[in-house]
């Protein structure tokens, strides 16, 4: 199970191409916190994730269409149609669309094609509230 703070994943399995997909950024803490929610569920239901340490942010991998309809608060869904984005396993290190100081947390191949969009969602929103509670005990 990933827990929030542990180390991203290096894998180095082989790439798995994916045809065209939108990406949902979210700041770290409240991504990394719905990683968790989705991982804990009674279907684990959570895609490839990209870390990207230069902004503190993680990117959840969801179908193609999706950001035409996304408006969660605190979030941006970015259309890609498969521009510039190659989901191997080791995100690439250089050239155009490359994401330096990025790693998987959840490499392709080693969870869903996607992540419902609907389903993370929900996640995000439980992990805001949860983050919010927390943060009011202080």
């Amino acid at each position: 199970m990933v827990e929030a703070g542990m180390e991203t994943s290096r894998s180095t399995a082989s790439c798995t191409p994916l045809p065209a997909c939108d990406l949902v950024t979210v700041p770290a803490r409240q991504g990394l916190e719905a990683v968790d929610i989705l991982r804990r569920g009674e279907i684990e239901a959570v895609g490839p994730v990209l870390h990207d340490d230069g902004c503190d942010t993680l990117c959840f991998v969801v179908p193609p269409g999706t950001a035409a309809g996304w408006d969660m608060p605190g979030s941006t869904c970015t259309e890609t149609n498969g521009r510039g984005l190659n989901l191997a396993a080791e995100p690439p290190a250089g050239g155009p669309g490359s994401l330096p100081g990025s790693a998987w947390l959840l490499p392709p191949g080693e969870s869903e094609p996607a992540t419902d969009p609907a389903v993370l969602r929900r996640a995000l929103g439980e992990a805001a509230r949860t983050i919010e509670a927390a943060d009011n005990c202080r």
